[in-house]
């Protein structure tokens, strides 16, 4: 593995890490917000846009991380039988797919964006732009990307076991 793809590894694993302390801290905040309205009939203000927004985040987050190590979803019952050319093959197909899925995503979200900062939506209590959240989830779609050409690459570097 070269320097860079290291380094890129890293970084996906960091930004997964920040997207678990994210979602760590969006628990803690709706446990307050409840126990605030339990005890003291006063929840956290605007804590379902913070969720919301946060949850976003944290999940887009997750998905390079879940590329560069395998732990998408996949049909081992269709490939269980299959010899490792098969599914070398196939696994690179899947990182292709992946890619375009992000590309296709990335673009979208993008125009989704330029929408939400055009129109000036903000969120209900806190009057926070909503494009601001795309901001995280536009780098995690790019480093989606990044993991999908990763991992396309180190399959077909990949030596078919003998």
């Amino acid at each position: 593995m070269s320097l860079t793809a290291a380094a890129l590894r890293k970084f996906i694993e960091i930004w997964a890490l920040a997207g678990g302390i994210l979602l760590l801290a969006i628990v803690l905040l709706n446990a307050a917000s409840l126990t605030g309205n339990i005890f003291l009939n006063q929840p956290v203000p605007g804590d379902f846009e913070i969720v919301e927004m946060g949850v976003a985040v944290a999940v887009f987050a997750f998905l390079p991380y879940c590329q560069i190590t395998g732990a998408n979803v996949s049909a081992d019952i269709f490939t269980s039988k299959a010899g490792p050319r098969t599914i070398r093959v196939l696994s690179a197909i899947a990182s292709m797919v992946a890619f375009a899925f992000a590309t296709l995503l990335l673009w979208r979200m993008y125009l989704g964006l330029l929408d939400y900062r055009e129109y000036r939506e903000v969120t209900t209590i806190y009057e926070t732009p909503i494009w601001i959240a795309f901001v995280p989830i536009l780098l995690s779609l790019l480093l989606l990307g990044v993991a999908c050409i990763l991992t396309f690459t180190e399959t077909l570097k990949r030596k078919p076991a003998s």
